[in-house]
């Protein structure tokens, strides 16, 4: 078997009035995602992703990283890693690059995984094909009580975990928190995501109010380039601190773990280098009694690939399940995701063991790649009028 071409697909959704939501950022008003696929001589395909700028991306792809593979054996999954990674690195090593690399790195262990016979969480050395996942949603809301109907929504649709997004001002966060761990019972977990906005002081101060409430796990109250504060908020505050879905490569969740900074890991396939990144981070993790919980904010694709890791390795806790209505998790896949009690069954499918909706793909795919329309897209941002405007977050109060 070797690989005939590789093909990058930027896909975009729009959201109508009415549907459109509120993170800190902004108001979203669209979603994007990459999809890139390795089709080899033999008619096998192996399906990839990459959430990062789709432009960049497709170039990546297109331009430098088919040049290397084309005429190879996709089975060779590690030694293809470390050629695309050798001709990025001077340009690379984080950010687009690494995240491109880790579409088709995906997409080859799709391939190893259908010439073998074998799903990817057997190939990975897994013994269970049922995989731990949370449902992440529960954004900013003017009425917490609409928060405390959204979380107890996702517990009556399986879910056992659900993740809420703070930061919007210490009243409101500590009353949305309130209310949600209400409404989802002391049974089932809740999560909380601080979206990078606290300081020192008021990390701890609400961290110790998270443990009094029970919280699963606490995650990015600061910047990723703030390692500091992390390492000085870790073990005070009586919660797990957990960060990374901002990291690249083994090599950035090595300086996490290495300064002590989180409790849990949070790699992405489609972001931090592929499975083989996620793998060594996970493993990396285990070495230093951490645990690792996927992110993912993008399609069906990169939660399949983070779960066959995740399923595989006795420190992985969970994947994350994006519920604000992206097709892009709904639709994209031919059987879509199920959560029951808690966890998706990967199945024993071949590879991924996934199949791709091709009329959404049709539908959703960008004429001109390398142009993306204005607008928000939840993590990114295109058009000057649509960067985040500051809003001041407002401390004390209940």
């Amino acid at each position: 078997m070797r690989i005939e071409h590789v093909e990058a697909i930027n896909l975009l959704h729009s959201y109508p009035e009415g549907h459109r939501f509120q993170p800190g950022g902004g108001v979203c008003d669209a979603r994007l995602t990459t999809l890139v696929l390795v089709h080899t001589e033999c008619g096998a395909v192996g399906v990839g992703s990459v959430y990062s700028y789709p432009a960049l991306v497709y170039l990546i792809v297109r331009e430098q990283l088919a040049s290397v593979l084309v005429g190879e054996d996709p089975t060779e999954v590690e030694a293809l890693w470390e050629k695309m990674y050798a001709l990025t690195r001077w340009y690379g090593r984080k950010g687009v690059a690494i995240s491109a690399i880790g579409g088709v790195d995906t997409a080859l262990w799709d391939l190893r995984g259908q010439a073998e016979g074998r799903p990817v969480w057997a190939l990975l050395g897994g013994e269970n094909d049922r995989c731990p996942a949370y449902a992440s949603g529960l954004l900013w809301k003017d009425e917490v009580k609409e928060l405390a109907v959204e979380a107890r929504s996702y517990i009556d649709a399986g879910f056992r975990r659900v993740k809420m997004r703070l930061a919007r001002s210490e009243a409101y966060d500590r009353a949305a928190v309130e209310a949600v761990r209400g409404a989802v019972g002391a049974e089932n977990d809740v999560i909380v995501d601080a979206s990078m906005r606290y300081h020192l002081e008021l990390a701890r101060r609400m961290g110790s109010f998270l443990a009094e409430q029970k919280v699963f796990w606490y995650e990015e109250p600061f910047a990723p380039e703030n390692i500091d504060d992390f390492v000085r908020l870790r073990g005070t505050v009586g919660v797990a601190l957990a960060a990374g879905e901002n990291e690249f490569g083994l090599q950035g969740f090595r300086e996490l773990i290495r300064a002590g900074a989180v409790d849990i890991v949070q790699p992405d396939a489609c972001r931090c280098g592929g499975i083989s990144e996620v793998w060594k981070v996970g493993r990396l993790a285990q070495e230093h009694g951490l645990r690792f919980a996927t992110h993912s904010w993008s399609d069906a694709v990169a939660i399949v690939a983070n779960a066959h890791v995740v399923s595989a390795m006795p420190n992985g806790l969970t994947v994350e399940i994006d519920r604000m209505n992206n097709p892009f998790v709904d639709d994209l896949l031919r059987r879509p995701l199920e959560v029951v009690d808690g966890k998706i069954a990967l199945g024993d499918q071949p590879g991924l063991g996934i199949e791709l909706n091709r009329e959404l793909i049709e539908r959703s795919r960008l004429a001109d790649p390398l142009l993306i329309p204005d607008g928000v897209y939840s993590d990114m941002m295109f058009g000057s009028e649509n960067l985040p405007r500051a809003v001041p977050y407002l401390e004390g109060g209940r």
